[in-house]
């Protein structure tokens, strides 16, 4: 996979997404709204089993409780922790559809970095152009048809020169 400044080019085609407020970063940092640049690894999927079915045979359901540490001072940061935990998390069972499928990168893992920033995710988008915090967003039937071809040999290149689109 490679983003290029119309979208991602996967599997013979250019797929429209949407990238971090923060543009593309060489220097990724926590909360900085950037996606970082560079060649990151698809490590595992999520979805939520109330609104979806299991989209591949590996992909993990998202429980009541499940949580993403984004905190940087503590010792869970960049992993999915449990509720209820007192540091600052994100929602992974959300109230809107955008984490209903998930797509995990190998950002700033398994050993965080901390600061560096936490999970850059593939998820379904808000609206085609609106940005992410640092993720990757797509329109939904287009996140379920990359999700089906996805490999252990895919890789997510994010080149440092690409604009929002």
């Amino acid at each position: 996979m490679a983003l290029t400044p119309l979208g991602l080019r996967f599997a013979g085609r250019l797929w429209p997404c949407t990238i971090g407020r923060g543009g593309v970063s060489t220097r990724k940092r926590e909360g900085d709204g950037a996606t970082p640049a560079g060649i990151h690894a698809i490590t595992g999927c999520l979805y939520r089993p109330d609104r979806t079915v299991r989209p591949v045979p590996w992909a993990v359901p998202i429980r009541p409780g499940d949580l993403w540490s984004d905190d940087p001072t503590h010792a869970d940061y960049n992993l999915m922790v449990r509720s209820p935990y007192p540091h600052s998390h994100e929602r992974l069972r959300r109230a809107d559809p955008l984490y209903d499928l998930v797509l995990l990168t190998d950002w700033n893992w398994p050993q965080a970095v901390r600061g560096r920033g936490s999970a850059i995710f593939l998820h379904r988008w808000r609206r085609p152009g609106f940005p992410t915090e640092g993720c990757i967003a797509f329109a939904p039937d287009d996140l379920h048809s990359i999700v089906r071809r996805i490999t252990p040999a895919t890789r997510l290149i994010v080149p440092a020169t690409m604009s929002r689109t």
